[in-house]
């Protein structure tokens, strides 16, 4: 049986492989950590071995983990990836230092305007449905740039870059296709001194994405095994 510290060694060794397979350098990809529906416990583990930036879904999990853990003493960062409701938006400014699932002006603006003046600006990722799928959240290709520069406006926000969760797919050539797709939308954003993140690439597919120019990782299964069923 595997421990949650084996799993996120392999999850590194997997990253650093697929670094140097294609002449990147391991450093320059951070691994997030998807905690979503995982015990606070189980964050203590993967915090405890080092790891320092965990991203979660769902509001109402997530924030009495976030409590817990700084309770127990950790100083970890945290990233909302999940769909973003707007009666959410002021929790989420205020205990989140990264958001990746921005995908329109409303929830941008809240995001300001309930960022506390107290925090550094939030670390925004526009969230791209590169796929077209109705099923998911995201941004239109041909509304990218415009929310793109709406963004860029808004003082208390910071925009990073881009996110796309691609079709599910075993095939890796069809892996390769959309997150170059995605990597060639990141590289038309604005040059900025902060546009610097590209979040892609899951348990299933990091070698394509990182081959691809990811500089995020979003790992949740293969580090902590299989999902947990969330209580309705």
């Amino acid at each position: 049986m595997t421990t949650l510290a084996q799993r996120l060694q392999s999850v590194q060794k997997r990253i650093t492989d697929a670094a140097n397979t294609c002449k990147r350098k391991p450093e320059t990809i951070q691994l997030l950590a998807v905690s979503k529906t995982q015990p606070a416990e189980a964050v203590k583990q993967a915090a405890d071995c080092g790891q320092q930036c965990f991203g979660e879904n769902y509001l109402q999990d997530a924030l009495p983990k976030i409590q817990t853990l700084t309770e127990w003493g950790y100083q970890l960062e945290w990233h909302y990836i999940g769909p973003i409701q707007s009666n959410k938006t002021r929790a989420i400014a205020e205990n989140f230092q990264w958001v990746h699932s921005v995908d329109r002006l409303k929830i941008a603006e809240r995001l300001n305007e309930q960022r506390p003046d107290s925090l550094p600006p939030l670390k925004i990722c526009i969230q791209v449905n590169i796929g077209n799928e109705s099923q998911k959240s995201g941004v239109a290709e041909t509304e990218l740039y415009t929310l793109a520069a709406q963004i860029n406006k808004l003082a208390r926000l910071e925009l990073h870059g881009l996110m796309a969760i691609p079709p599910a797919s075993a095939n890796v050539e069809q892996q390769h296709a959309a997150f170059a797709r995605l990597r060639r939308l990141f590289e038309q954003l604005p040059a900025s001194n902060s546009v610097d993140t590209l979040s892609m690439g899951m348990s299933g597919d990091l070698e394509a994405a990182i081959a691809e120019g990811s500089t995020m990782v979003r790992i949740g299964t293969a580090i902590f095994g299989p999902r947990k069923q969330r209580k309705k």
